[in-house]
């Protein structure tokens, strides 16, 4: 079985029950084969992300803020936005694999696992979308993610730190905020389940994380890097900011953060 070839069929389809299918293929085959080899295999860069044939993109500032939660569609730009997160994050765990095929056997079952939880999380949402009366695309989205995969394409240490130790770990910090601010209409059933997807994702979100610290300090490791090099990333990609509020320390602990980086991070003690 060539995976490289299932993985970028994975990476570029709109469908995501094509999607589902591969990764489940791809994963049955690592977990059962100790080597895969990538001899003559070179890896596409990808020029537009696999949902632009379904969704309308546009630049962030051009998006609508989400405050009305108590219409439908109020409710389904949330959930809709979230969704696209969670469908972003499908295909930037496959094209860890498939970007850098040289990496441990450990590491690609790791990003594959993660793929099957971005799986996941997004049918949760596609499906409360659906009983709202929308559908994936309804809405307008921007393609930052996708952004990243391609700024970081070509340095996996770089794709370690922007894309689980930024984006992901940022989502952790958002993520609770999200939930108190709908608590409040928690008595609505929509809400209600939007809550319990979104602690769902939260849990598992730590532990994706978690993967790419790890490999990110791997990688330092191997290099002989001081892992605060991941500052020098961050500022590098203009990502770095004096003020990041609501930083989740509990939750960037679980998931490999030191205090050193969190005080580092945003304007807080940490013990």
């Amino acid at each position: 079985m060539n995976i490289y070839r299932l993985l970028e069929e994975a990476i570029t389809t709109d469908c995501i029950e094509t999607k589902e299918k591969l990764t489940q293929q791809c994963w049955e085959y690592c977990s059962k084969n100790d080597f895969i080899s990538s001899q003559g295999f070179v890896p596409r860069l990808f020029k537009e992300p696999s949902y632009s044939s379904i969704c309308t993109i546009v630049e962030p500032k051009a998006l609508k803020t989400r405050k009305d939660f108590d219409t439908n569609e109020g409710l389904a730009t949330l959930v809709h936005a979230i969704a696209h997160i969670e469908y972003s994050a499908i295909d930037l765990a496959l094209d860890a694999i498939y970007r850098f095929p040289t990496m441990p056997q450990s590491y690609k079952l790791d990003w594959l696992e993660v793929a099957q939880d971005e799986i996941r999380h997004y049918k949760m949402l596609e499906s409360l979308l659906n009983d709202l009366g929308f559908i994936y695309g309804d809405f307008p989205v921007h393609c930052g993610l996708f952004d990243a995969l391609v700024h970081t394409a070509g340095d996996i240490l770089e794709r370690m730190a922007i894309i689980p130790r930024y984006y992901e770990a940022s989502g952790l910090d958002v993520n609770p905020q999200i939930i108190k601010k709908l608590n409040n209409k928690r008595k609505l059933p929509m809400v209600q389940r939007l809550i319990e997807v979104l602690n769902i994702i939260y849990n598992e979100e730590i532990v994706h994380v978690e993967k790419g610290d790890r490999w990110f300090k791997y990688l330092c490791d191997k290099e002989n890097l001081d892992y605060s090099v991941y500052f020098k990333i961050l500022d590098k990609y203009k990502l770095l900011s004096k003020y990041r509020p609501h930083i989740n320390v509990d939750a960037r602990q679980k998931a490999g953060f030191s205090c050193v980086e969190l005080e580092k991070l945003g304007d807080i003690v940490c013990k």
